[in-house]
């Protein structure tokens, strides 16, 4: 090995493990993952907790190697009583804007893991680079500082009331570089405010599955009818609600099925028309993916989708909704999907791609190949790799 390969890097994420599926956490683990088969040394400093709501301690504190990543877990710290941050995140989520003071008692009273900050900085000079994701959290505002000068952000940014608060700003200009995972990610971060020279788009790659078995999935969960499919957490940030409402106001002859964390709360005059099948395994999402008529996105926090690339890589055309730039912008550079933003518009959708097999088929090859010209880890590998050399040679 190369004196040049032989590099100790480290990710900073709020919750680390196989078990935490999407998100800016599964991007971290794949990365991580693609860097110690490419003869990196690599460790991730997380917290002990799974629950993004809680931040509970639910994992003791460790230093465990899995799949070859020093994986270690620190304590977070939660506030004895969270009535003045419950309040100031009313008023944030409002829309307004509070007082510093105000946004620091938020950001501090959701969690803090202050042996995490300290192992930073007392080890910060052995780490080639001290890669964090994603922006909105206490490992990533209040760490990152301590380490800026080898410091990689991968925002996960989102147009969202959160991106605006001060406490927020120098997550985007402190760092040594910023790492966006699409083009309209890029350009938001720009609208927002300064972003540091040193900056890429590199998207994100993606596990290409070998087989899938529609009539398996079917199977299992006695569907037999064509259906929607949604796969993601049921909640008002992601747009759940949103979509059983418009989809409750069409007279669709298809099904929507849901699967994912949270609880779905189907209406008893939707139930056997929305259907929720809970959490899947990999291979079973990848089966309900192949099986469905559509994938559905209702979500406007997206800066990457991975379950609309899942969705291609299955085959399958994407409904997105209209307002999410990325989505949006992922559908007219493949041509694997379509927005719609009203129930006539979802209805109208659905029912061309019911009575247009060719077309379903077609937007959803269109749709297989455009990640898989775009967004292969290999190819987004070599991306990081670049920029962290870049990063290293710059620091001599």
């Amino acid at each position: 090995m190369s004196e040049q390969l032989k590099r100790r890097v480290a990710f900073v994420s709020p919750r680390f493990g196989a078990e935490i599926i999407g998100g800016a956490e599964a991007v971290v683990r794949d990365i991580a993952l693609g860097l110690v088969e490419r003869d990196w040394s690599v460790e991730v400093l997380t917290t002990c907790a799974v629950n993004p709501y809680t931040w509970a301690n639910e994992l003791p504190e460790s230093s465990e190697v899995h799949d070859g990543i020093l994986v270690r877990r620190f304590e977070n710290v939660l506030a004895a009583s969270a009535s003045k941050e419950h309040a100031v995140h009313g008023r944030i989520y409002a829309g307004e804007v509070p007082s510093l003071d105000d946004q620091v008692t938020w950001l501090n009273a959701l969690f803090r893991t202050p042996g995490l900050f300290e192992a930073l900085l007392r080890e910060k000079d052995t780490f080639d680079a001290v890669i964090f994701a994603p922006y909105l959290f206490w490992t990533t505002t209040v760490c990152m500082p301590a380490v800026a000068d080898r410091a990689v952000v991968m925002p996960c940014l989102h147009d969202e009331v959160y991106a605006y608060l001060d406490v927020m700003r120098h997550v985007l200009s402190l760092p040594a570089s910023v790492w966006f995972l699409s083009g309209p990610e890029h350009d938001l971060a720009h609208r927002m405010g300064p972003v540091t020279p040193n900056h890429s788009v590199i998207g994100s790659g993606m596990e290409v599955p070998k087989i899938y078995r529609p009539d398996k999935f079917r199977s299992e969960y006695g569907i037999d009818s064509p259906f929607l499919l949604y796969v993601g957490r049921r909640e008002a940030d992601k747009g759940w609600p949103w979509l059983v409402d418009l989809f409750s106001r069409t007279e669709l002859p298809v099904k929507l099925v849901c699967a994912g964390a949270g609880d779905a709360e189907v209406p008893p005059r939707l139930r056997g028309r929305v259907i929720d099948v809970g959490l899947l395994s990999i291979d079973q999402r990848n089966n309900a993916l192949a099986a469905a008529l559509a994938y559905v996105q209702p979500s406007l926090n997206e800066s990457y989708s991975r379950t609309v690339m899942e969705s291609w890589l299955a085959s399958r055309p994407v409904l997105a909704r209209k307002g999410s730039t990325v989505v949006e912008w992922h559908c007219a550079r493949s041509g694997g999907g379509t927005a719609f933003g009203t129930p006539r518009e979802l209805a109208g959708h659905a029912e061309r791609l019911l009575a247009d097999t060719a077309r379903a088929k077609e937007m959803g090859e269109r749709g297989r190949a455009y990640v898989l010209e775009n967004y292969q880890w290999p190819h987004v590998l070599d991306l990081i790799e670049a920029d962290l050399f870049s990063l290293k040679a710059n620091s001599r």
